[in-house]
């Protein structure tokens, strides 16, 4: 069934002279509205108007125009059907064939800073998504184009054989109901955000892709790597890659992982992770000094991890990342003697984000998928200073030990419960992550610091449920403990504290990450 009659009527209009003009040498009539229209007669493309079409203006501002019986019916006629065709007839409603649509910029207008509400309304397409939901629908007898890629397919196709491929039409409609879908999801996530309904009766998002990857965790896992429709600060998705190859799925994964660390710093930071723990931190007077720090950490772990800084590399720092091997680096800049150096390793990615300071306050949800569902929760960005802490021992940290606390409280929120942190000296030397009780993270995270351990200061993501961890690290010599309280077990941890003359504060805020 060759093309005959095709609806044009797009906001975007990337590509579509070219397009229409092939459509015109094959014979079709099209049909159009407004700027569309009008930008087809001026590129000397014959077109017939929405209006004369239905026998009905355009009115109320371009809002009503193609909502219509004599446009719908033409869209939703079933060919083979005799009702159907005897109907049209009747009524003198020729059919349309082939629907190119595409939709208002809402997107585009709510990313705008400080878009008034009015505006985004005003870009909620109405016509278009209708017309493309019937096109689609009767995509058994219609071609119906979303987006300008499909031009070429489309128009070589109804060059060689005056129509499209029932497996294209299919794979069109597929399209166009995943459009519509993703377009709806960003209108409605709008408007609940408006009135305060974070976490609705029902839960739509939609994510656009941006490559598909090798593989998943593992070889035989298939995946890819999608984005929020609007730009997040400080994400993952938001960097730009300088140098390097392909991203993997666990690459991924982990430079999340270390720029949600290093985001919580505002002193020079480096960051180092594996396996989406952290198994370096440090903070200086300088980028270098940090990496210095975040290194002796554990020069073993870091090997083939993720770096990620909060302040520009340049060549010293570039200098001693070159000398080890590793994955990513992640900066919000590298200045061009630090490319020079760095780019000679041809594997290493290089990776720049600008916002890489402290958490903003820009609230978002972090979805986890399950088997048959999903669960939903705001990101823990929660931050604290030492005059929200209560003391509930009889000693008071020092000053230094206060430091290093808050030091030690911000890695220990990023770490894999159950978790342990040891920290001195502005830097981690002690990790323990994902352990089924506490008291074993303690025993990892004061193996790994070894002699350093005397004089340091610990972190546990949660409370103690008893005080066999405050115990571990009187034996180690560490001398000040930061954790959340709330165990009916607390007075014991307390006692053992007091005992073993070290300070410990509780924070009242739980972190725990799985």
């Amino acid at each position: 069934m060759a093309i005959k009659k095709a609806l044009i009527s797009v906001s975007d209009k990337t590509g579509l002279i070219p397009f229409a003009r092939r459509l015109a040498a094959k014979g079709i009539e099209m049909i159009s509205t407004g700027g569309t229209a009008a930008l087809l007669k001026d590129a000397g493309i014959p077109v017939t108007g929405i209006s004369e079409v239905t026998g009905f203006p355009e009115i109320l501002d371009g809002r009503v125009k193609t909502l219509h019986p004599a446009i719908h019916s033409g869209l939703l006629a079933v060919r083979d059907n005799e009702a159907h065709q005897q109907q049209l007839a009747e009524l003198a409603i020729e059919p349309i064939d082939l629907v190119v649509v595409n939709l208002y910029p809402f997107k585009e207008t709510i990313a705008k800073p400080n878009v008034a509400y009015a505006e985004a309304i005003e870009n909620i397409d109405i016509g278009g998504p209708t017309m493309l939901r019937s096109a689609a629908k009767n995509h058994q007898f219609v071609t119906v184009v979303v987006d300008a890629q499909d031009y070429e397919q489309v128009a070589a196709e109804i060059e060689q054989q005056g129509d499209t491929t029932l497996q294209t039409r299919r794979r069109l409609a597929a399209k166009v109901f995943r459009h519509t879908a993703a377009y709806d999801a960003l209108i409605s996530r709008y408007l609940s955000d408006q009135v305060g309904e974070l976490l609705p009766e029902s839960y739509t998002v939609t994510y656009e892709k941006v490559q598909d990857l090798r593989y998943g965790e593992n070889p035989h896992q298939q995946a890819a790597f999608y984005r929020e429709p609007l730009p997040v600060a400080g994400s993952i998705a938001g960097a730009i890659q300088l140098h390097g190859k392909e991203l993997s799925y666990n690459n991924i994964n982990d430079a999340d992982a270390a720029i949600g660390i290093v985001r919580e710093f505002a002193d020079p930071a480096v960051v180092a992770v594996k396996h989406s723990n952290p198994c370096g931190v440090g903070i200086g007077a300088t980028v270098l000094e940090a990496y210095e720090k975040a290194y002796e950490a554990d020069p073993v772990s870091i090997f083939g991890g993720i770096i990620a800084a909060n302040r520009t590399i340049d060549r010293e720092t570039a200098a001693k990342l070159k000398e080890i091997f590793l994955e990513i680096i992640i900066a919000p800049d590298f200045t061009e003697e630090a490319k020079a150096i760095l780019m000679e390793k041809k594997n290493l990615r290089l990776l720049q984000l600008a916002t890489l300071q402290q958490e903003s306050q820009q609230r978002q949800f972090r979805i986890a998928p399950v088997r048959g569902g999903m669960l939903i929760q705001d990101y823990d960005t929660k931050q604290l200073t030492p005059s929200e802490w209560t003391v509930v021992t009889e000693r008071q940290p020092t000053p230094e030990e206060s430091a290093q606390l808050a030091f030690a409280w911000k890695v220990v929120k990023h770490v894999k419960s159950n978790a342990i942190v040891l920290a001195k000296d502005n830097m981690t030397i002690g990790v323990g992550a994902g352990q089924m009780n506490r008291v074993g993270a303690a025993k990892i995270a004061i193996e790994q610091a070894g002699e350093k351990s005397k004089g340091a200061v610990l972190a546990s993501d949660a409370f103690f449920p008893m005080p066999d961890t405050v115990e571990e690290a009187a034996k180690a010599g560490v001398t000040a403990i930061i954790q959340p309280g709330g165990s009916i077990r607390d007075q014991d941890s307390i006692d053992a504290c007091n005992r073993f003359g070290i300070t410990m504060v509780f924070t009242g805020v739980r972190h725990f990450k799985h």
